[in-house]
Formats: structure tokens, C-alpha cells, sequence
């Protein structure tokens, strides 16, 4: 079932349990979009190329995304691409010094792991979501969140983590991608993780060319319309250089149109890079759906 915007006809699919408990914040999903900031403690960060992998830069990072407006930072250990293993232990001491550092700064934080031992390090240590990017592939990174309060986002990728998945083929990707994402959210409910604390993540060039890509974004609609908080993990991806031209230092202006396209088709948070432009580009958004009012009213207003 779907509604439209009264004042500006787009169609919003309707949510499962719109209004979401994450930390100490309520995020109403039905009419408020959120900017989930990204710090990487990897030396081998896509973006950053390990600007932030250092403990004192990463929490500076972060303490500044909060500033500049982020909702919540997601502090990720190991990359997603492919390469070598990072040992737990290692990507555990990379993670949670970040969350102890960001204690008493009102941050929602969330974890991006897929190793369960991870995951349950880091809401020891305060994290309120836990972000794997493979989907589920330990199940038992469900039962840690189960076992607690944090949310999980689910998200859409089919190698094994780390692993090369080259020319990857599809159907129909956003079919694909939808009965995937269906089939996690059944086994992490079947885990004992409640509907009311799982999003989902369509998976934006994650074992997917540019063209699998720009076709899941075009269609998004049919991903929201499952009925959770949709992520859109757009920022400075390859999908947007490729179509642009563009290096990955002059993605910005795609990203951001990647974003509120997003928005448009339901997407409810955005996980972006450049956190001041994110926020501007996303409050406008909302405030033209009607979601939020403006900061103030002046102009040809007496």
C-alpha cells in the first residue's frame, strides 16, 4: 500500500512502525530522513584514503559530523572491498575506542561489521545499530542483535565478505534484490531480531556495475515499498564517477543528486560522505515534501 503527498503528488510507500526507537532518539521514518555520516578507521578507506584511521582523527571526524548536523555516525573497522582478512581482534580495537570516544556527544552510532563478535563489542560499548554490508552472512550476527536493543540494517550483496565477485549478472536487479533482501529479513525475525528494529539497504554498487546500479535507484520505489526504512548508501560511489566521469574527489554533486532521488522513492536515510552539503540537500527535501518547516519565514512575508 502506498499514499501520496498531498501537495506534491509523489508517492510514498507507507512503513512498518514508521516511528523508530534508535538510542535515546525517535526518528519518525514517515516524514523525517536521516543522514547517517561515515568514518572509516581503515588505512585503505574508497573515500578518504585513511584520513580518518588514526583514533584522535576519527573521533574529531565524527565529532564534527555531529556538528555539521549528522543524525548518527557509522564507524567501520575493515572495508568493504575485497582484499585480506582484518583479524577481529584488530577491527574490534579499531571500532570501539571510536564509540568510547564519542560517549556523552548525544550521537546515534552505528557499527558497519559482519563479524559477530564485533557487532557484540561494540554495543558493549554503546553502539545502537549494527550495519552488515553482506547480509546476514553469519547468522549469528542476528542472534548478537537480538540479544540487545541495537537495530540492524540489512543490506543486499551476494560474495562471501571480502571476496571478488566479478561481472556480476542479474535477471532483474531490483527483483533480485528485493527477494534477497525478503529472504534476510525472514531469517533475522527467525533469529529473534523484532521487524520494528531492522532496515534494509538495497546494496548501491555492491556486487553491481554501474548500470545494475543506476537501474536499483531508478526502480528504489520497489525496494521501499517492502515496507521498512530503506538506506541508501550512494556517496561517491563508482556508479556516480562512472556516469559522470568523474574522480572520486569530484562526486559531490552526483551524490547529492543521488540522494534525493533516493529520497523521492521512499529511502528514509542516506549515508553520505560530505555530511555539511548531505544535510542542507536533505532538509530542503524534506521541508519541499512537507516534512519540516523552514528554519524561519522573511521574505515577502509583511
Amino acid at each position: 500500500m502506498t499514499v501520496a503527498s498531498a501537495s506534491t503528488g509523489i508517492v510514498i510507500p507507507d512503513l512498518v512502525h514508521p516511528v523508530r526507537r534508535i538510542g535515546h532518539r525517535d526518528f519518525d521514518f514517515s516524514r523525517q530522513v536521516a543522514v547517517m555520516a561515515i568514518i572509516n578507521r581503515t588505512p585503505d578507506s574508497f573515500y578518504d584514503r585513511g584520513a580518518t584511521f588514526e583514533l584522535d582523527a576519527a573521533v574529531a571526524s565524527a565529532t564534527q559530523a555531529i556538528v555539521d548536523g549528522a543524525d548518527w555516525v557509522d564507524i567501520g573497522g575493515a572495508k568493504f572491498a575485497p582484499g585480506p582478512a582484518i583479524p577481529i581482534d584488530e577491527e574490534i580495537e579499531r571500532v570501539v575506542p571510536v564509540i568510547e570516544g564519542l560517549q556523552g556527544s548525544g550521537a546515534i552510532i552505528s557499527v558497519d561489521t559482519f563479524h559477530p563478535a564485533v557487532a557484540l563489542a561494540g554495543i558493549a560499548a554503546g553502539a545502537h545499530i549494527i550495519n552488515d554490508t553482506t547480509g546476514v552472512h553469519d547468522p549469528a550476527i542476528a542472534d548478537v542483535v537480538a540479544d540487545s536493543d541495537a537495530t540492524l540494517v540489512i543490506t543486499h550483496s551476494l560474495a562471501a565478505p571480502r571476496q571478488p565477485y566479478p561481472a556480476p549478472h542479474y535477471t532483474d536487479v531490483v527483483t533480485v534484490v528485493a527477494d534477497f533482501l525478503r529472504q534476510r529479513v525472514e531469517l533475522a525475525v527467525s533469529r529473534g531480531v523484532p521487524l520494528e528494529r531492522i532496515i534494509i539497504d538495497p546494496g548501491h554498487d555492491l556486487n553491481k556495475n554501474t548500470l545494475q546500479t543506476l537501474e536499483l535507484t531508478r526502480r528504489l520505489s520497489e525496494i521501499t515499498a517492502l515496507g521498512l526504512p530503506t538506506l541508501a548508501a550512494v556517496s561517491n560511489k563508482d556508479f556516480i564517477g562512472e556516469t559522470l566521469d568523474r574522480e572520486r574527489d569530484q562526486r559531490v554533486e552526483g551524490s547529492l543528486a543521488a540522494a534525493v532521488f533516493s529520497i523521492l522513492q521512499g529511502a528514509r536515510i542516506v549515508r553520505m560522505h560530505n555530511v555539511t552539503a548531505a544535510v542542507d540537500a536533505v532538509r530542503m527535501t524534506e521541508a519541499i515534501l512537507g516534512f519540516r518547516e523552514p528554519a524561519y519565514l522573511r521574505h515577502n512575508m509583511a
